[in-house]
């Protein structure tokens, strides 16, 4: 498997957290659900929380982030607290790190939310695909941020040994090339050889998909804030034996299942990598050839911790994620899930009411799986969407499509290309979305 760089451990690994409230900020939780977030976050990455800081302000400042006051109070309590990690619920640039650290002490680590967020995503990548997403992202975090502490993570990950290859340690400096210049030199070399490599996954998935497009069985993608469900569920509908735990990013890897729905008909469920409010742009970007899975989906099942008393910020989250990756246009289904948890079956009723369309569900005991699997198959095939598209004659295979699947009432040939009015199944809409035409 690829080296992956694990964020180094202390020998007491113990942290103390600092939220910043800006005035500014668009985040969707507040700062104290963001902290009790980057908690649980610091917890699966093997943390102990020592204690936490916050501080208001209208911008971050330029040299540290946190007033220059409150980084000298960062100082003291991380000596009185015997602290030697500072976790932080933003992402610092490269110049926060270094004042951060200058004041603090070469013993104290600082890491940003982006940085811990990375840690936990090496810890769990089990595949050559997610080593490989996991370590570009790495890379790419890092480069702007190399100095002298972080060379010797350059040659621990160079790819000594690992299955995607690569050369074992820093190369050869040349004349008057300092240690520093080589390890970018090699970082980027590494970056460039993870983005071929990647590539070739991507160019893989593509060709499976095509294939499966031509068995015709519609793929259901199950979308959802981390740690909501998806892995059991998909267990649930399935027998799929995914890798189950009570932390965040626990799976990262897409798992597709065959699954029969109530009448029979064949459909794949896919489950992929959770979303979080802040998501590092580098991973979503190293995780494109994984996140392509759910934007080319027929249907979406988002999926919700009811219980959470977050659950529509949550949603907010996974919906800004899916317009980041161009999914947000396919048709959802949401899932209310955990409703073993609920006190009162009637807070599972009243919050139906805030998701238009939902299922409540226990994906942990089967609790509404059936009505689940029928609210499938309706969206699936037997919900039609009246269309009037102006198809090129070289899309031949949206043509095809409209005859084998839709329902066309009227047809005609023209210079520009192929007029049809009818229906189609939901699922496709989008597929046809560019070609739409309004009827006067």
């Amino acid at each position: 498997m690829s080296e992956t760089v694990r964020t180094e451990r202390l020998k007491s690994d113990r942290a103390l957290l600092v939220g910043v409230d800006l005035f500014y900020d668009d985040n969707l939780l507040s700062l104290e659900n963001s902290l009790a977030e980057l908690r649980r976050l610091a917890d699966t990455a093997g943390f102990q929380i020592a204690g936490q800081v916050t501080q208001k302000l209208d911008h971050p400042n330029p040299k540290t982030f946190i007033g220059s006051g409150k980084a000298k109070e960062v100082k003291r309590i991380v000596q009185e607290l015997e602290v030697e990690v500072v976790l932080f619920d933003d992402e610092l640039s490269p110049r926060h790190q270094r004042e951060l650290e200058e004041i603090l002490g070469e013993e104290i680590r600082v890491i940003d939310r982006t940085a811990l967020i990375l840690d936990i995503f090496a810890q769990h990548a089990q595949t050559r695909e997610g080593a490989l997403q996991v370590e570009l992202a790495q890379y790419e975090y890092r480069l702007p941020r190399l100095t002298r502490a972080w060379t010797h993570l350059v040659r621990q990950a160079g790819g000594g040994g690992g299955r995607t290859g690569g050369t074992a340690g820093v190369g050869l400096r040349g004349p008057g090339e300092t240690q520093l210049e080589a390890d970018r030199r090699e970082i980027r070399r590494r970056i460039s050889h993870l983005r071929q490599e990647l590539e070739k996954v991507r160019a893989h998935r593509k060709r499976y998909r095509s294939r499966r497009k031509e068995s015709k069985i519609p793929v259901v993608s199950l979308v959802g804030y981390t740690n909501a469900g998806k892995s059991t569920l998909l267990n649930q509908l399935s027998d799929a034996n995914v890798y189950v735990a009570n932390k965040l990013f626990a799976t990262l890897d897409p798992t597709t299942r065959r699954v029969e729905l109530p009448d029979g008909s064949p459909t794949l469920f896919t489950d992929t990598v959770g979303f979080i409010q802040k998501l590092p742009t580098m991973l979503v970007a190293a995780f494109r050839a994984t996140l392509e899975e759910i934007a080319e989906a027929d249907l979406l099942l988002h999926v919700l911790d009811i219980t959470h008393p977050q659950v529509q910020k949550h949603a907010e989250a996974v919906h800004q994620t899916l317009v980041e990756i161009e999914a947000d246009h396919i048709p959802v289904i949401p899932v209310l899930n955990k409703i073993d948890r609920l006190t009162h079956p009637d807070q599972a009723r009243r919050n139906l009411d805030s998701f238009p369309n939902a299922v409540a569900v226990s994906a942990l005991h089967g609790d509404g799986i059936g009505d689940l699997l029928q609210t499938v198959k309706n969206r699936l095939y037997e919900s039609y969407e009246p269309v009037l598209v102006e198809l090129p004659y070289n899309k031949g295979e949206l043509i095809s499509l409209f005859h084998e699947e839709g329902h066309i009432e009227q047809l005609e040939n023209k210079y520009q290309g192929v007029f049809i009015q009818g229906r189609i199944p939901l699922r496709h809409v989008a597929k046809y979305k560019p070609y739409l035409i309004q009827e006067d």
